[in-house]
């Protein structure tokens, strides 16, 4: 694995997108340069939950800022993730093509827990090493993290659909503060909640800690005005929420602290916080200087340094379906090594697809635990749509394209405008599966193999071929399904011991 002294983070959060650049000194991080921009994308969103022109116009603006800066930085270096308005916008895969174009590097959108995840990996980095359990809130622009976590590990992970973009555009449109709107948005906030509060209350951690731009500009509007002696406290938001609605406008809003890009989205942020605070039993809230940004560099350095969550996720999962370990084992090493001869001398290969070979090779009959009829598309269904911690959605879809495609059908598998998998991945990986049916250790075909275009011609033993009569008719079925997909599968020796019985026959 390579060694970068150099990485770079890229956030498109819904309200503010930010670029984190750091070097790396053994396992710690340094910050070298950031850039932030509010963007707003949050607010772009339209009824039919589509980005406008003027979103999507600012957001590619922004990108292409961050792509000079971060222009000869290596691929495998930068890290760019999306969030929950990407999440949900209708457009997102459109759009997406263009900002990666313009920001020059792969755009990932994650899941709500995944981004949770990466929050408390940044904050706990920033804060004083503790065996007690914290509680962390992240206020963003379209939604709000909660996790308790010991450590440098999360225990709980939670994302709610609210936060300071959504609720300022609902409650508040342009900027107009009442006592009725703040209520209903502290209201709406409050109904939320209950789905985690018996999980997330007080009791269940020690220390609160607030994360994101809203806790941080939170925190320092009640000290700056004598809200608050130190941190987020119930009476200091109280006093807040007081002098904003006598306000009435946040234009009219004179408070020491007060910067004017926080403005359109600062009553949003108190009803959310406010609702935390009271349903969670919050007396007092620190804030910390770490988020997802810095989560996202320190889980990339990770993946450097062999301790890519990833691979836990996907242990895990082993675990919690009863994988059968050993035949997972021999699918995926014979997979990597089958398709090592399908890709030698190729001018380009995928660095990141031995990775998924063996992740698929790994989760391929998790789906038993639900059916053995249709395993395979109960695997892909919960790979797909499962909680991942480490995975972004575009490499859960890509994992769960390959695990489908690992038996029966491939028809669909190869008809998109964007191939998702490599054929010679799918080959690999059900020839591995098909030759190791009787789930033992057997002696393996030497194998050779010569790819041309989409045609595989494989060399086997034909000794070995007449001794395995099953793995002979799976061959003849899986020659056939590939030529239904367009592909050509020729094995000569099979050929030839097929002629050699039909003359016997004869």
């Amino acid at each position: 694995m390579a060694v970068y002294s150099t990485l770079a983070a890229v956030d498109l959060g819904s309200n503010s997108f930010h670029l984190q650049v750091a070097r790396v000194v053994g396992d710690q991080i340094y910050p070298l340069d950031s850039l932030r921009e509010p963007i707003r994308l949050g607010a772009g969103l339209n009824r039919e939950k589509r980005l406008d022109e003027d979103s999507q116009s600012r957001a590619l603006d922004c990108l292409k800022r961050f792509g000079e800066r971060l222009r000869g930085f290596d691929p495998h270096g930068v890290r760019a993730v999306g969030t929950n308005t990407l999440r949900v916008a209708k457009n997102a895969a459109a759009f997406l093509k263009q900002a990666e174009a313009a920001l020059g590097f792969p755009i990932e959108v994650v899941a709500g827990r995944e981004e949770a995840r990466l929050i408390y990996v940044g904050v706990s980095h920033s804060l004083p090493v503790s065996k007690e359990k914290r509680l962390v809130v992240d206020i963003g622009g379209g939604s709000t993290e909660f996790i308790i976590g010991r450590g440098l590990k999360p225990l709980r992970l939670e994302s709610l659909y609210m936060g300071c973009v959504s609720y300022s555009l609902k409650y508040f449109p342009g900027g107009e503060i009442t006592k009725s709107a703040m209520k209903q948005a502290e209201l709406a906030a409050r109904n939320e909640l209950q789905t985690m509060v018996s999980s997330f209350a007080k009791g269940q951690w020690k220390d609160a800690v607030g994360s994101s731009g809203s806790a941080r500009a939170l925190s320092e509007i009640l000290q700056l005005n004598g809200f608050s002696e130190a941190g987020i406290t119930p009476d200091g938001l109280e006093l807040l929420r007081s002098a904003m609605i006598k306000a009435g406008d946040v234009k009219q809003l004179d408070l020491a602290g007060l910067k004017s890009d926080r403005l359109p989205v600062l009553p949003g942020a108190l009803a959310i916080m406010t609702a935390a605070l009271t349903e969670l039993g919050i007396e007092s809230m620190v804030v910390a200087s770490g988020s997802m940004r810095q989560g996202i560099l320190y889980d990339l350095l990770g993946r450097f340094q062999h301790h890519d969550m990833r691979d836990i996720t996907v242990s895990q999962f082993m675990q919690r379906y009863h994988v059968d370990s050993r035949q997972a084992r021999r699918v995926a090493n014979f997979a990597l090594t089958l398709y090592r001869r399908f890709t030698a001398g190729a001018e380009a290969s995928d660095a990141a697809a031995p990775h998924y070979i063996a992740w698929a090779a790994k989760l391929h009959e998790i789906g038993i635990s639900v059916a053995y009829s249709g395993y395979h598309k109960h695997s892909a269904y919960i790979v797909q749509n499962a909680d991942m911690p480490g995975f972004s959605k575009m490499e859960q879809w890509r994992l769960a394209t390959l695990v489908l495609a690992h038996r029966r059908t491939l028809k669909k598998i190869f008809t998109h405008d964007v191939e998702v998998v490599d054929w010679r991945m799918v080959m690999g990986l059900r020839l591995a599966a098909l030759i190791y049916r009787s789930r033992a250790d057997i002696p393996l075909p030497q194998i050779d193999a010569k790819v041309n275009g989409h045609t595989l011609r494989l060399g086997m033993d034909r000794e070995w071929l007449a001794s395995n009569p099953l793995t002979v008719t799976a061959l003849q079925e899986e020659i056939e399904e590939w030529a239904a997909a367009g592909f050509k599968l020729d094995i000569k020796s099979l050929r030839e011991l097929e002629a050699s019985l039909e003359v016997q026959a004869a």
